[in-house]
């Protein structure tokens, strides 16, 4: 996809060749463990930052909710094309809604953020980890091993893998985790080329949602692998003009039991706008436990 929006924005015959190189990393491999037991996020990207540090490849192309809080030293978020949908989808088996699920049902999950968030309005079901490519955790749910699963709406509709009878989960119910939707182009910091190119298809307001979402995650909780959520979007109206943004975001203890939640607004559309809306989002989210929320965690 990013090789392809590249392509269209280079000028024929291309200046420059781009060659896909596919790198599978520890967390494509780890499979069988929960992240958190695993060595967290950067198990995503821990070879693919190496490939590009020794000058094996140019660009870097992640799914930004898998980046970690800090970046290899060295390395800067180059460009960012514009977001597609956040959400999260629930694919239930014999297409069983969330509120159909029996009690004691199993849901499939390696997210510690969709645990917290299915376990607060459903702590009577089970949830165990599910690790695995798209079309496995698809095949758990249709083959019954497990009652249903949370799957990522972007991921499913760049692959062309969304189920017909899928649910897209509204974003005031089900807040996605930062990055959720964005495809992330890391450069090095010295190679001012390659940052120019990826700059070629920046989208300005993915990349300031991204930099605020990845700023609260490390206000918030650091590098621990913490069930929380953080998503800005742009408000449009009937004409498509943006006119605001909306914030919302949660820390929740992994059962669900306690949770500090806000969603911010504002009418200001620019960046300004919406980094305005940071300390509030921070003092909100304080004054409803976010301190105790994470002095459980650490504790655990």
């Amino acid at each position: 996809m990013v090789k392809q929006m590249l392509e269209t924005r280079l000028s024929a015959p291309l200046s420059t060749q781009i060659e896909l190189v596919f790198i599978t990393t520890s967390g494509d491999q780890q499979q069988q463990r929960p992240l958190a037991d695993s060595g967290g996020k950067g198990l995503f990207i821990k070879e693919i930052e190496t490939a590009l540090l020794e000058d094996r490849i140019d660009l870097a192309v992640h799914s930004a909710k898998d980046l970690p809080a800090q970046l290899a030293t060295g390395t800067v978020i180059a460009g960012t094309p514009l977001r597609a949908d956040p959400s999260d989808v629930w694919i239930g088996f014999e297409n069983k809604s969330i509120s159909q699920l029996p009690a004691s049902a199993v849901v499939g999950t390696s997210s510690l953020r969709r645990q917290s968030l299915l376990l607060a309005i459903r702590p009577d079901v089970i949830v165990e980890p599910l690790r695995g490519n798209i079309e496995t955790r698809l095949r758990k749910v249709k083959d019954g091993a497990v009652a249903g699963t949370f799957l990522a709406q972007a991921g499913l509709d760049r692959t062309n893998l969304l189920p017909e009878r899928a649910v897209s989960l509204p974003l005031d119910e089900f807040i996605p985790a930062a990055g959720q939707g964005v495809l992330a182009i890391q450069a090095r910091t010295q190679d001012s080329a390659m940052r120019k190119l990826a700059g070629m298809i920046n989208h300005i307001g993915t990349a300031s949602a991204l930099a605020f979402e990845r700023r609260v995650v490390a206000a918030l909780a650091g590098n621990c692998l913490a069930p929380i959520g953080v998503c800005a979007m742009p408000r449009g109206n009937a004409g498509n003009t943006l006119n605001g943004w909306i914030v919302r975001a949660f820390l929740a203890t992994p059962d669900g039991k306690k949770m500090s939640r806000a969603t911010l607004l504002t009418e200001d559309p620019s960046d300004a706008g919406l980094n305005g809306l940071y300390d509030l989002l921070l003092e909100t989210l304080h004054q409803r436990g976010s301190a105790e929320i994470m002095q459980l965690i650490n504790s655990q």
